[in-house]
């Protein structure tokens, strides 16, 4: 098979008309050739950092869908299912994405459970990790989320970076924040990534010290516009990533949209594909191509250099992708899945109480962090109640491992004006997790998600609505299209609701996620991530 284009050699840092010829999978020779063919060919695609499962998709799916963007291989952490199914979700997943040629390259989850502060459906010990460490479809050691147990020497922690050490593979950071002697501590333990910086200043340092730093543009958390006027100066040592990519998202793009985005800032061609289509192969030793003679035939051809608009993807040769129409079918599989608790009643989400403050999440737009507030306790009969005038509402973290009460706490910019919506993928336990205007509704809420043993939902007191998530509670048995469809119609309920987020259901599955500072709510409690302990919702002072 012969393609013919604009070669645009990345390495080099050359474009040229040419062609490509392709045999056994491999580029068997590129040479430089006229002809009157003016799209150009280069190098996949590669997300440096996703959770596949945050699409809703399992692997063979989300490939599908993903390769209609140029994406050809990812670098994939399995934490969700893993903190769902242990070792047995991790196997899952890496069993599911060979059933097609997309080039999925996971990890092996750090941190299962990712704290001692919330129930998980499982664990993985340090000799768990060596297991995992062992295997070779095991790339790497997924992000240490737990970097106080790094800064602290946790025991446990330093022997899952040595076996990630003894197998050769690199060690990825989650370090949102940590700047200063912290970070240089962080980074001499052998950690050697971040995707969690949302400054210039704090990449910056990172980058200095020696760091590789992820720019993230995902379907919550957006750094994009933060970081990428670093790319010119330090784009050998930086990556593209989603690191949570919702389906409706998906469906519209990937990768390529970032690399659009960076040229339209009028960045130079060759450092933005480095960043997009190289530094992810050198650094996890990728089994992917770039698009040189000898090299897997990875390589996508686009109509130009501005937006990216993709007409066909190549995998080890193989078309995958056509004009935006996917070539790769739909796989069989077994779900699985660790659902446990029973339905719940009104009452297990009062919170008796008669204090005039009390503490508030603070959600905030395209990020992870969110703020502390004290606001005006509203009380109605001795029950601590949701405010929608101050916005103001309830939540709730539910338990889905074992029949336990609920955790109750407040939020504010959810903006739900009535009704209430939860969801059992709620980061990093995966434990039900519920915001609504009464006790009522929230309840009404989080029996529908036990009901169907997982999903995503919008309740009212007249209507139901629900997208199951019946494999491990966090991903669908349905097509790309489908599941995407209605989810952006349930996203859609929400903000009729009156929520005014760009991703109502992606923001709130993050408010359980204990180690992103400053406030967050886990089936145990209210949660201070700055000093790593709980708190509580009433303020006495």
């Amino acid at each position: 098979m012969k393609l013919q284009g604009q070669i645009v050699d990345i390495i080099n840092k050359r474009i040229y008309k040419g062609e490509v010829t392709i045999s056994e999978g491999k580029i068997s020779n590129i040479e430089e050739k006229e002809h009157n063919n003016n799209t150009f060919i280069l190098p996949g695609f590669i997300d440096a950092h996703i959770h596949i499962e945050s699409s809703m998709l399992v692997p063979s799916e989300f490939a599908r869908i993903a390769v209609n963007h140029g994406t050809v291989a990812t670098v994939s952490d399995p934490h969700e299912i893993a903190n769902v199914l242990g070792i047995d979700g991790v196997n899952f997943m890496i069993e599911n994405g060979k059933q097609t040629p997309f080039k999925f390259n996971f990890g092996a989850p750090s941190c299962v459970p990712a704290t001692s502060f919330e129930s998980a459906g499982a664990t993985i010990d340090s000799d768990g990790i060596k297991r995992l460490m062992a295997n070779p479809d095991i790339k790497y050691l997924a992000e240490l989320m737990n970097y106080p147990g790094v800064l602290h020497d946790d025991e446990e922690v330093l022997k899952k970076i040595a076996w990630a050490k003894h197998y050769k593979k690199p060690v990825d950071g989650h370090a949102p924040g940590v700047v200063g002697d912290d970070i240089t501590t962080y980074i001499n333990a052998g950690i050697s990534t971040d995707h969690e910086c949302f400054t210039y200043n704090e990449a910056l340092e990172k980058l200095q010290k020696g760091m590789k730093i992820l720019i993230r543009e995902g379907s919550a958390a957006k750094n994009f516009d933060a970081l990428i006027d670093l790319l010119p100066e330090h784009y050998e040592n930086m990556m593209f990533c989603s690191d949570d990519k919702h389906p409706d998202d998906l469906i519209i793009d990937h990768i390529n949209k970032l690399c659009a985005r960076a040229v339209a800032k009028g960045m130079n061609i060759f450092k933005v594909l480095q960043v997009a289509c190289i530094n992810p192969i050198h650094h996890y030793n990728l089994d992917v191509g770039m698009l040189r003679i000898g090299d897997a035939a990875d390589c996508i051809v686009v109509q130009n250099l501005k937006d990216f608009k993709v007409l066909k993807t190549y995998i080890d040769g193989e078309l995958v992708s056509d004009c935006g129409n996917s070539k790769l079918s739909a796989k069989a599989f077994k779900n699985l899945n660790n659902f446990n608790t029973e339905k719940k009643v009104v009452a297990d989400f009062r919170i008796a109480s008669e204090v005039r403050k009390i503490r508030v999440i603070e959600a905030m737009e395209g990020q992870l962090v969110t703020n502390e507030l004290i606001a005006e306790a509203t009380i109605k009969d001795g029950n601590l109640i949701a405010n929608t005038s101050t916005d103001v509402l309830k939540m709730t973290v539910v338990n889905r491992y074992k029949n336990d009460a609920p955790a109750m706490a407040f939020i504010k910019n959810i903006g739900l004006k009535d009704g209430a919506i939860a969801s059992s993928v709620g980061h990093d336990s995966h434990n039900i997790i519920a915001v609504g205007v009464s006790d009522d509704l929230i309840c009404k809420a989080v029996n529908l998600i036990i009901e169907n043993k997982g999903g995503i939902c919008a309740v009212t007191d007249s209507e139901v609505k629900i997208v199951p998530l019946p494999v491990a509670g966090i991903m669908s048995d349905q097509d790309g299209e489908t599941i995407a469809k209605h989810y952006a119609q349930l996203d859609a309920t929400a903000k009729q609701l009156g929520s005014t987020l760009n991703a109502p259901y992606m923001t709130l599955s993050f408010m359980a996620l204990l180690v992103i500072p400053s406030l967050k709510l886990s089936d145990k409690g209210l949660f201070n991530g700055s000093d790593f302990k709980f708190t509580t919702v009433e303020v006495y002072s």
